[in-house]
């Protein structure tokens, strides 16, 4: 490399670069993928913390669905790599099917939707892996699960090509603003003999370059007769440092926050801000996880369960009163308050505690403390609280 390519590849030949290399310079920027797998991990890690219950005219019952959905949907995946790739694909795609084959649950990677108004819809050329069905399935034969009417990504995306660029270009910006520049001084066109000019590559090629590069402690550099070297890099210069890092972190930001707009997650959860952070897992729960929980079991319930079986409280039901990690001293002034009213059981509170419940009759039984009484014997008089069933 000669005198004049080096000092190109310094200072740029061009002041200006192509839209094409452009794009690609911000395609490297994988900010929106990591706000967006952060909010998947999120809500993927929280959902698998819900226990499908299965109940049976009214009375919880563990049976196959119950093990089908909590510890093993097909051979190939557990509960928790199950729910992790529907949630995934539902905020990726804002679909997800998945199709029952030999009592197991699948989810599908590909298939081509036929909607009809009144009629029921079905489903062709669905594809798991290498694996494409031949078969027709009807919607009664399938669980399909959508997140919105519109794919969200398609916004996220679509705001990311602006946002992209600006990152892009303040990375770019910073990087020049904190390059080592230096104006070189002396008459290079004068005539030169073949010795002298080595000297001068030599100067140019190999010491300017070892100069620069902050790998190499203690360089030294030695100056031709007749050129002179001074440092306008801004810091020296006295040009005023307008561009920082923070600058490219505040864009960042944006981009993370519009993503957890979008997914409806807090902010400082996606960030991992631990102020308030009861505060953020209520409105994450309540607007994020509990409507997704929900979409989840409305789907199981309409396609597991005939209409007779739901009326006769014979469902599945997604409890997602566990999420919310609680201290045990915090819940046992509450625990023993509903307890004395009738409203759990011993087998509740231990169930509750993340404990197993108790095989005996007993356990499962209500009390009433004598300080409760039916309103209506306070008509007749003081009552002896007998008929309560006082503990």
């Amino acid at each position: 490399m000669g005198f004049l390519d080096w000092i190109s590849g310094l200072f740029g030949s061009r002041s200006s670069i192509t839209l094409t290399e452009f794009q690609t310079l911000s395609t490297t920027a994988y900010y929106k993928r990591l706000a967006v797998e952060t909010c998947i991990d999120l809500i993927a890690n929280t959902l698998t913390r819900c226990e499908f219950q299965t109940f049976e005219n009214g009375k919880e019952k563990r049976g196959e669905n119950y093990y089908l959905l909590n510890v093993q949907p097909n051979q190939n995946q557990n509960a928790s790599e199950f729910m992790h790739s529907l949630v995934n694909r539902l905020i990726m795609q804002n679909e997800c099917l998945v199709i029952m084959q030999n009592d197991q649950l699948y989810i599908a990677d590909g298939w081509v939707k036929n909607e009809f108004a009144l009629k029921e819809n079905y489903y062709t050329q669905v594809q798991i892996g290498d694996l494409t069905f031949q078969k027709v399935f009807r919607e009664s034969e399938v669980l399909y699960f959508k997140l919105n009417d519109r794919n969200i990504m398609e916004v996220i995306n679509g705001l990311y090509e602006d946002y992209g660029k600006l990152i892009a270009s303040a990375i770019g910006y910073y990087k020049r603003k904190n390059n080592k520049r230096i104006l070189i001084k002396g008459d290079f066109l004068r005539p030169q003999d073949e010795e002298t000019q080595k000297l001068i590559d030599q100067m140019f090629e190999k010491q300017l370059a070892d100069w620069f590069n902050a790998d190499k402690p203690g360089v030294g550099f030695q100056l031709q007769k007749g050129y002179e070297l001074e440092d306008m890099s801004d810091s020296k210069s006295g040009v005023a440092q307008n561009s920082t890092s923070r600058d490219i972190a505040e864009l960042i930001n944006d981009v993370i926050n519009y993503v957890a707009m979008a997914f409806h997650v807090p902010r400082g959860l996606l960030k991992g801000d631990v102020a308030d952070i009861e505060k953020q897992m209520d409105a994450f729960l309540l607007f994020c996880i509990k409507p997704i929980a929900e979409l989840i079991q409305d789907e199981f319930n309409r396609k597991m369960y005939t209409k007779e079986e739901y009326l006769k409280r014979t469902y599945l039901k997604v409890d997602t009163n566990n999420l919310k990690v609680v201290d045990i001293t915090q819940l046992a002034t509450a625990a023993d308050k509903l307890f004395a009213i009738g409203g759990l059981s011993i087998n509740d509170i231990l169930t509750m505690l993340g404990k197993e419940p108790i095989d005996e009759e007993w356990a499962n039984k209500r009390y009433v403390t004598k300080n409760y009484q039916e309103a209506d014997a306070l008509k007749g008089g003081e009552g002896d609280g007998k008929e309560n069933g006082a503990a």
